[in-house]
């Protein structure tokens, strides 16, 4: 039997306790290049612990829903922010830590034009992407020591279709 979780819409107040939704949102901290340039800066809490920060591209598969969430991963060393490179929505998937493993996980459904960073140790879902082509950019951190931990759930959980 598996349990169901019903995406909420992404918002800063409601993922605070895992990371940081990177958006322009609110006006902007400075204006540069000639006036031509609106600045939003620092909007994440990027930490690489003794490590250092590497920018990769992912090219996720497109997913549809209901989708089947059996296994969640966690980063104990460094933050890892997700960058859209197309102006679409993807799946966000995050669980509160109970004592070392997941606690009940909890599903995002981000607007266009959101980025997300996950703070250091946040238990999360893999890379959803809900359209094509599925093209990230991604800051985290590269050093040594192991920085995967996974979580197989014994009962999965799947998620339903976006909110109404």
């Amino acid at each position: 039997m598996t349990t169901p979780i019903v995406p909420e819409l992404m918002s800063a107040q409601a993922f605070a306790p895992f990371g940081d939704v990177l958006e322009v949102a609110g006006a902007p901290d400075k204006i540069i290049n000639q006036g031509l340039c609106r600045r939003y800066h620092d909007r994440a809490k990027l930490d690489f612990g003794d490590g250092r920060a590497g920018v990769s591209l992912f090219q996720a598969q497109r997913r549809e829903f209901p989708l089947m969430l059996d296994m969640v991963e966690r980063h104990p060393q460094g933050s890892q922010a997700f960058i859209p490179m197309t102006l679409v929505s993807f799946l966000v998937v995050v669980a509160p830590d109970a004592g070392g493993v997941p606690g009940q996980p909890l599903a995002f459904l981000t607007d266009p034009g959101q980025a997300i960073n996950l703070h250091k140790g946040t238990w999360h879902g893999v890379l959803t992407p809900l359209s094509e082509p599925g093209l990230f950019a991604v800051v985290d951190r590269i050093g040594m020591g192991a920085n995967l931990e996974e979580h197989w759930f014994d009962t999965p959980y799947v998620i339903a279709g976006p909110p109404d």
